[in-house]
Order: C-alpha cells, then structure tokens, then sequence
C-alpha cells in the first residue's frame, strides 16, 4: 500500500512526464533477449556486448529498410558499464568494449537518422552485476545521459525495494525533464510490484513514464510468447486504459527472427503486439536475419496497425472452447483490426463467424488479409470462413464503415466492466489499401 500512498502526492506537475515523446509505441532494436551480457569480446568478438555491435546493428537498421518503417531506436541493456565510476562519480562505458564512449556512439546513430537507448537500474547494482544508480546517483546519471546525447532511458529495479522504488522511479522522471534533453523513459517499476492494482497504480505511471514493463522478461520460446499475451489479455481490463499516447504498455521484445519461433508463430508474436499497442522492439541478429522473418517485421500495415495515432490498446473479444479466440482494435478513420488466433497444435481450424456476431454495425466492410495481401468484402450478416493455422493467426485490416456498435459491445457480458473510450477527434488515418 505504500505505493498508493507515495503516488497519490505526485499528481502536481513537478512530477508530471510531460516530454512530447513516443505519441506512438516506440520502435528499434534491443540487445538483451539476443546477446544478453555476452562481454566476452576475446573469443566472441562479433557478439559481445560492445560498441562494434551496436554501429552493426545501425548499419542495418539504416541500410535495410528498418529505419524508414519507423524502427529507430538502437538500445543497450544491461552489461555496457565499467565495473567502476569515473573520479567525478559518474558512470562510464567499459573502455575495452565502448572505446570511442557513449557519446561518440550516440552521435553514430544520430548520423544516421537514428536514436540511442541505454540502461541503468534503480538499486545498489544491475541485474548483472555493475553499477547501479541509486538515490544520490539519480540526478547526476539523468545529466550525463543528456550530456551523451542519449534518446531514450530504461530504468531497470535489480537490487532495490519496493520503498527506494517508489521514491526513485518518479525523481528519475523529474531529473531526465530537468535536463531539457528529451529522453524516452521506459520504467521497470510495474513488473516488479506484481503488475497489477493496488500495488501498481496506472493512472499515475502515465504521468511519469513513456513505457513500462509490466511483466516479466520474454524468452526464446513459444511458451513464453502465448504466456506474456495471456497475462495481458486476461488483464485487459485494468491494462488497457492505462495505454494511450506517450504511455504505453510493453510486453517486451519481439523474438522474431531468433531460434524459438515457427513462421506461424511470428506472425501470432506480431500480430499480436500490433493489437496491444505494444512498443515493437527487435532483439535479433540483423545480420544474418532470414528473409521470412524480415518479411514479418517489415509488413506496413501490421506496423501501421501498431502505429495507429488513436493509440487505443485492443482487447480479446471472443474466446472459443474450440481454441480459437478472436482480438479487435479500434482505430483512426473508424477502421478497426481483427485478429483471428489459433491455440491448437493439430491442424488448420476453419473458424465459422460474421461481422455482426463480432458486434460490427450493419453495413458492407472491406477486409484486407495483412499477411496474403488479399480483400474481400463482407456483409455484417454474412457468415465467412477463415482458415487458422495451428498456434497461427489471421490478421484483418477492416476499413470504414468498420465502425462497432458501441453501446452494444460495451453492455455484452463478456465486455462488463471495460473503461475504454473512442476519442475519434483528430484521428489520422495511417493505413491505406
């Protein structure tokens, strides 16, 4: 309860995050899932946790068609310090590894039209072992990441307690604004309290943070990909109205183009992000990427779903004994995404449904298959057959007039107690046939 009671004084602006940044969810590339704390430059040079690596990736990023798509942050995680502090007390890279410094690297990816994300942690230490930024440290670590020109922070919370966390997550916020440098600010805060009410409080978090990680970290596996969404839907009603722009939910990186995934699957994994409005961070090897999986990443209109100005997080609407459940966003210009997902392991389910069941309004709807690239039109009464591949998804681009009876979708009783509201002023269509 302490949490509540701290965060109640905050609501005065001097708390307030207030930086204009990440309208949309954020997106780029992380290191963590992929390389980890991997510093063992001597033997594994191409992989290690160091500078070269993180100039590779923009080199990607920037040659490969990355960046116009909208993925331009370039993060380091955990593992990038010295051991110690400089004599003036301030973190410093580890000069073996980040010879050239942040600074220099920073300005690297800013050559290139990119930005540059960095990480630090809220206790005595990070999560691996190096120095972390407690209290004293907050307001000098927040000056020296503006000094270094760095586009973006992770404030992680190894090693510190629930009281130096609701103290320190919001001075976090206030030093990075003082700074006059504007840094994204992705809190750890939530994922460490449990995630949920009363020990979270969301309305406050929006206040203070761009992003937040809510859950625990993603691995290279199927199992954790389906138990993170699960999580979130199954929490939809609590997590959704806390997500909007400049504040957003993350369910953590996209594995896509990893070990862990079938084709199937990463589509499910993007499909998926795209509904909750979640941050898409890559944590791959761009290198060496497969063609299929860069085709998933790269898809317009999965990302300009993810993208939508509107900013509302989608819900799961239907969830089927079969095993087939169906998600639904509502977006700008009264378009709307569905997506149609598969938790069998047999075989390819036919899945029988119309628009109207879905709770659409009457009227003819465009639907265009994001992944086939195919159209179609469909009455809100006709029945339509998709086909879902097992642990799959279909994934649908419903055009105006796609507009949901709200009245009606809101008083159903599988909808009871959702918060949402559709503010349709100034919405921007972002995708186009």
């Amino acid at each position: 309860m302490g949490l509540l009671v701290f965060v109640s004084v905050l609501s005065g602006s001097s708390f307030a995050l207030d930086n204009g940044l990440m309208r949309t969810p954020p997106m780029g590339w992380l290191a963590w899932e992929r390389f980890r704390c991997d510093i063992d430059c001597a033997h594994d040079p191409k992989n290690c946790i160091s500078e070269n690596l993180f100039m590779d990736m923009a080199d990607r990023l920037s040659e490969d068609g990355w960046r116009e798509l909208g993925y331009v942050y370039v993060n380091i995680d955990d593992c990038w310090s010295s051991k110690q502090r400089d004599d003036q007390g301030r973190l410093q890279a580890d000069p073996k590894r980040f010879p050239g410094g942040i600074h220099k690297l920073a300005r690297y990816m800013h050559d290139r039209g990119l930005k540059l994300g960095i990480y630090g942690d809220m206790g005595t230490h990070t999560c691996g072992g190096y120095p972390g930024t407690t209290l004293d440290k907050i307001q000098l670590d927040a000056q020296t990441f503006a000094d270094w020109e760095v586009d973006m922070f992770k404030f992680d919370g190894c090693y510190s307690n629930a009281s130096v966390q609701e103290e320190g997550y919001p001075l976090m916020s206030k030093a990075l604004n003082a700074t006059g440098r504007p840094i994204g600010y992705s809190c750890s805060w939530p994922a460490y309290q449990g995630g949920l009410p009363p020990k979270v409080n969301y309305t406050q978090l929006g206040q203070i943070c761009n992003l937040w990680r809510n859950y625990g970290d993603i691995q290279d596996s199927w199992s954790s990909v389906l138990n993170i969404a699960d999580w979130f839907f199954e929490n939809q009603d609590v997590l959704g109205p806390a997500a909007g722009p400049g504040r957003w939910n993350d369910p953590d990186m996209l594995i896509i183009g990893d070990f862990g995934l079938s084709v199937d699957q990463s589509r499910s994994q993007m499909a998926l992000w795209a509904i909750l409005a979640a941050p898409l961070f890559m944590s791959n090897d761009l290198r060496t990427i497969s063609g299929e999986a860069r085709s998933i990443l790269q898809n317009k209109m999965v990302i300009g779903i993810n993208q939508d100005p509107m900013g509302v997080q989608g819900r799961r609407i239907v969830k089927e004994k079969s095993g087939i459940e169906v998600f639904w966003r509502p977006l700008s210009g009264d378009a709307s995404a569905l997506v149609f997902f598969s938790r069998r392991t047999d075989m390819p389910y036919r899945y029988q449904t119309s628009l109207s069941k879905l709770n659409y309004t009457t009227g003819s709807y465009k639907a265009f298959d994001v992944f086939t690239n195919s159209a179609m039109v469909l009455k809100d009464s006709a029945d339509f057959v998709v086909s879902v591949n097992p642990t799959g998804v279909v994934m649908w681009y419903i055009s105006a007039p796609a507009r949901l009876n709200v009245r009606q979708y809101f008083s159903s009783d599988r909808m009871q107690g959702s918060a949402y509201r559709l503010d349709k002023d100034n919405a921007i269509p972002r995708v186009f046939f």
